[in-house]
């Protein structure tokens, strides 16, 4: 792999901590949330609470309240528990998809295509966002907890997207899913996306936006940038692989509802299982998950707005 990629495992400007200081920190913030509830007690382990203090640079009293802010979300939300009909008629064009494969660091992939978005309902948008993002961490492999997004923007208008819900997607991952963005590849965007992005950019965190790039498939870094990230044979061809592009939408669902089960059986698990969630290395969803991969990917970034 490239210099560029074996840098990504490291923290960039984030403060270091060592593991006891981590620990000891961790700690604290139990301390601070108090009481927790079966599910509750399954989400806030160990690499949880360490996601939000990372997220809050080390600072304890912040990354509990950020916490307590995604407690009471995911209560009244309840995202664990949203199904595949509730979202199958946002899903039907194939706008977002987990494709059945990761990256080469092991990360979960989501893939947009704005031009096939149809929906005009903004919470419907925004709750199919929230049921792949839940379905993209319950996919990850031991020892991750980031997905990387791609978006195709062949044939892309600028009536395919709305503001208002990328506003609140941003506002729901930077708030709930702290540290899970690992990177977001925009791909042959058009001149004419470049003053809606300006729009939005004001309601992105630093972190985020420096994990926004653009690249393009007439350009070589961007080009080999894709192929040190991922397995050109699963890859999409609208990304430069050698994949299809889109989803076959009936064999999608049947994917999503084996997940639906999987989820659900997990959290039907939580109240035997939150005696022992706060020693367990786990991570929203899942047990097993514990690292922060890389979240500073460069491609061409000579193209990304200031």
């Amino acid at each position: 792999m490239s210099q560029e990629l074996k840098k990504a495992a490291s923290k960039g400007h984030e403060k270091m901590v060592t593991s006891q200081e981590e620990q000891a920190k961790i700690t604290e913030v139990r301390g601070l949330i108090g009481p927790l509830s079966d599910k509750e007690s399954v989400y806030c382990s160990d690499a949880s609470i360490s996601r939000y203090l990372r997220s809050r640079n080390w600072n304890v009293k912040k990354a509990a309240q950020m916490l307590k802010q995604s407690l009471k979300w995911r209560k009244e939300y309840k995202p664990e528990e949203i199904r595949w009909e509730e979202v199958a008629e946002e899903a039907q064009t194939g706008m977002m998809y987990k494709p059945n494969y990761h990256d080469k660091y092991g990360r979960s992939v989501l893939v947009m295509r704005p031009c096939v978005q149809k929906s005009s309902s903004t919470q419907g948008q925004i709750k199919y966002f929230v049921y792949s993002i839940e379905h993209a961490i319950l996919n990850l492999p031991p020892h991750q907890e980031q997905m990387v997004w791609l978006v195709d923007f062949q044939g892309f208008k600028l009536s395919d997207i709305s503001f208002k819900v990328a506003r609140e997607s941003a506002h729901i991952l930077q708030e709930y899913y702290p540290k899970q963005l690992g990177l977001i590849i925009l791909y042959n965007a058009p001149m004419i996306f470049q003053p809606f992005f300006s729009m939005v950019k004001p309601f992105l965190e630093t972190e985020t936006v420096n994990k926004i790039k653009f690249g393009y498939s007439n350009n070589h870094n961007t080009k080999k940038i894709m192929e040190d990230l991922f397995d050109k044979d699963n890859l999409e061809s609208a990304f430069g692989g050698n994949g299809d592009t889109g989803v076959d939408i009936n064999k999608y669902a049947e994917r999503m509802k084996e997940d639906d089960n999987k989820k659900h059986s997990f959290w039907t698990q939580a109240k035997s299982i939150s005696s022992v969630a706060q020693n367990a290395p786990s991570d929203s969803i899942r047990l097993d998950a514990v690292s922060d991969a890389s979240n500073t990917k460069k491609i061409d970034c000579s193209r990304v707005p200031n």
